[in-house]
């Protein structure tokens, strides 16, 4: 009976690591801007006030609680600026009432640059909510993990 003897010798492996690729990294996560406050009518939109620049419909019993943000041109990525429709940003500098996070719906008239319109009701500006603050941080969110299976 012929012997066999098996031998074992070391074959290459090659091993997959995964690379991130980031469409385009922020230049910053903070931003400098100015701040007002709009409600929806065709004095200070466009001729159908209640619907917003990314298609969306503002409630129509919306209020400063609804956290809806519309941005200057300049601010969006459409046209270079780091931010995109529907994407989450922190404001703070304004007041108590309207610090917080907002999710981007709207964009301003190009004559705007670095701004932002806070949504709120009339009946809120009439109370108070209205005015122009400077110096306000505009902060992206970092968008949450999302768990894929390996």
């Amino acid at each position: 009976m012929p012997s066999t003897v098996a031998s074992l010798s070391p074959r290459p492996v090659s091993v997959a690591i995964p690379v991130i690729a980031l469409k385009k990294a922020p230049k910053t996560l903070s931003y400098r801007v100015t701040a007002t406050t709009y409600w929806p009518e065709v004095g200070q939109t466009d001729d159908a006030p209640m619907e917003t620049a990314d298609g969306s419909i503002i409630p129509a019993r919306h209020s400063s609680k609804t956290r809806w943000l519309a941005v200057s041109r300049d601010m969006l990525d459409k046209w270079g600026g780091p931010f995109h429709f529907g994407e989450k940003v922190r404001v703070s500098g304004i007041s108590d009432a309207l610090d917080g996070v907002y999710i981007i719906h709207d964009t301003m008239n190009r004559r705007h640059r670095h701004c932002v319109d806070v949504l709120v009701n009339e009946r809120e500006c009439k109370n108070g909510l209205e005015g122009l603050w400077s110096d306000i941080r505009l902060s992206k969110i970092a968008p949450e993990p999302v768990w894929e299976a390996s």
